[in-house]
Formats: structure tokens, C-alpha cells, sequence
């Protein structure tokens, strides 16, 4: 009963709207009469009216393409990676510089670098590729303001009519010395300072102290160097390297570096030299199987050279 209700009730709201009158659109306002106030006229709608098709988007107007436009702005990064070079050096640096200092405070800093006087500098900019873009002649232009970007290249001219090349010798600079006895007499000096708070070489019991160690070491060192016979064989143990077998070829003192040292002939080409050190022959053997090693490193015994099967036949 109440399903066959509202189907009648719809069925009548139904009839009832397709019976009603379309609306109709208000009449448009009376003109005024000439000479009084109104709103400002309309910019007409230039949006199609709706109609069965899809609606189309008209072109912007030309001052609103225009604003547009000039709202995008090109950024770059504040710092420029530049290669310095001048004609006073042969050599090229390279450095970074803020692109918002002005010419003039670009030079002061290349002062630094070339040596040239900033009132005596002329700059010329070069590409990355080393192609030409123009002199930076404007002092109180910015770096940015001219088209640098990184890796490119400032030839600094000088024109303080200094040599090329006159910097480079240090023999011609002019020196100030001083005699050991001068400097002895002054009050105050580096060399007092340390020997009043005993540092350094003016510390006698650090120094006696070190002295005592070495010479401790080097007859742990000779004491392990007399027990081992030269043409026995040993294994090498070296801290941070594998273990590795040979025959002593060496033992005693050298020329390269204090101490007792052992000199050895691998089994393998291991080492670094052929028994030669600093143009010195020590002993012989082939290139890459000598070594130089502490006798605490060496173990002597009976270690046959290992045989990794290259003989056998298959």
C-alpha cells in the first residue's frame, strides 16, 4: 500500500514539473541619461556560452601573456667555482668566489693569489672551453653580472711592470738572519720557552730516557740476530701480511736504516728487491724474492719449501 503511494506521488511531481513555465531571464537596466555616474563598463566575457559540446578555453589576454612572462626569473647558485691564472705564473688555481662582490673586490683577493696589485690588474674572462668572453672592466660591477659559471678561466694581466718569473727564485729575496749568539741574548724566544719548560730536545730525561729504550732494543735485537745462521731456513711472520718461508741469506747491520736486520730469499716471489738496497748488494738472489726483515719476525727450523703440485704428472 505505501510502495503504490509514493510511485502515484512521484508519477504527479513529475507531470507537474514538465507542465511549469521556464524561468525568465530579468530585463535589462534602463539606460541612465548622459552625464551621470555608473559603474565602470565590463570587461566582456569572452567564455562561450554552454552548449551541447565541450566547452573551449579562450587565449589570454595579451597584457595578462605579458605579466606572465616577466614573473619567471633565472637563479643561479651565490658561489662560482673560477681557475685563476696570470701572466706573472705559469701555474693555474682554481678557487671559489661569491658571484654578488663587485669587480673591485675580486681583485683585492686575487692579490692574494697572483701577487699582482689590484690597481694594476687587467681581467680577462674565458669560457670553460677557453674561448674568449670579454674583459671585466667595470669595477663596480658585480662578479654576477657577467657570464661566469664554473670552470671558467681568469687571465689576471699585469701591469706593474714586474718579470715573469721574478717571484720564483727565492735566492733574490732579501733575508733577515741571525747569528746563534744574537739569538741566544734575547729575553724572550722560542728556543728559551722551551728549554724553561723542557721540551724537546732540551727535556734530558725524555732524551735519556728514549736513548735507554733504543739501546735496550738493539740488544734484544743483536741477542735474536746471533742465533740466526745465515743459510737456514724459517718462516716469516709479519703483521698484517701471510706467513711466508725462505732461507736467510743476511743478518747484521745496514746501511738503509739502524738496527740489526735479517735479509731473506723467498720461496715465492714475495718480496721486494734481488738482495739490493739504495744501490748496495747485500746478497744474491732473483728480482722480487729478496726482503729485509727484524729478527723478530723470523723463526728458524726445519720448513721445507712448500710444493703446490706443479710437477706432477697428470
Amino acid at each position: 500500500l505505501y510502495v503504490g503511494t509514493f510511485q502515484k506521488r512521484l508519477v504527479r511531481w513529475v507531470r507537474e514539473r514538465d507542465r511549469a513555465p521556464p524561468p525568465t531571464e530579468p530585463p535589462p537596466p534602463p539606460p541612465q541619461p548622459h552625464g551621470t555616474h555608473s559603474d565602470p563598463p565590463r570587461i566582456r566575457d569572452r567564455t562561450p556560452e554552454p552548449g551541447p559540446g565541450p566547452v573551449r578555453r579562450t587565449a589570454a589576454p595579451e597584457h595578462r601573456r605579458r605579466m606572465e612572462v616577466n614573473s619567471y626569473r633565472v637563479e643561479s647558485l651565490p658561489v662560482v667555482n673560477l681557475r685563476i691564472g696570470s701572466s706573472l705564473t705559469s701555474f693555474i688555481s682554481e678557487k671559489r668566489f661569491n658571484r654578488g662582490i663587485t669587480v673591485s673586490e675580486f681583485k683585492c683577493k686575487l692579490e692574494l693569489i697572483v701577487g699582482s696589485p689590484a690597481s694594476c690588474m687587467d681581467l680577462e674572462l674565458f669560457s670553460p672551453d677557453d674561448k674568449s668572453l670579454g674583459l671585466l672592466d667595470q669595477d663596480d660591477a658585480l662578479l654576477g653580472s657577467y657570464p661566469v659559471d664554473d670552470r671558467c678561466r681568469i687571465h689576471v694581466t699585469d701591469k706593474s711592470g714586474v718579470k715573469v718569473g721574478e717571484y720564483d727564485d727565492v735566492s733574490k729575496v732579501i733575508k733577515y738572519e741571525m747569528s746563534n749568539e744574537e739569538y741566544e741574548k734575547r729575553p724572550e724566544s722560542a728556543r728559551l720557552f722551551m728549554k724553561r719548560s723542557k721540551l724537546g730536545l732540551y727535556n734530558e730525561e725524555q732524551r735519556a730516557k728514549e736513548v735507554s729504550e733504543m739501546q735496550q732494543r738493539q740488544r734484544e735485537e743483536k741477542a735474536l740476530a746471533d742465533d740466526i745462521i745465515v743459510g737456514s731456513r724459517c718462516e716469516v711472520l709479519v703483521s698484517g701480511q701471510p706467513t711466508k718461508r725462505g732461507t736467510v741469506m743476511y743478518v747484521g747491520q745496514t746501511e738503509f736504516k739502524p738496527g740489526y736486520w735479517v735479509g731473506l730469499k723467498y720461496d715465492e716471489p714475495l718480496g721486494k728487491h734481488d738482495g739490493s738496497v739504495n744501490g748496495k748488494k747485500y746478497f744474491e738472489c732473483q728480482y722480487k724474492y729478496g726482503a729485509f726483515v727484524k729478527p723478530q719476525s723470523v723463526t728458524v727450523g726445519d720448513y721445507p719449501e712448500e710444493d703446490y703440485g706443479l710437477n706432477d704428472e697428470i
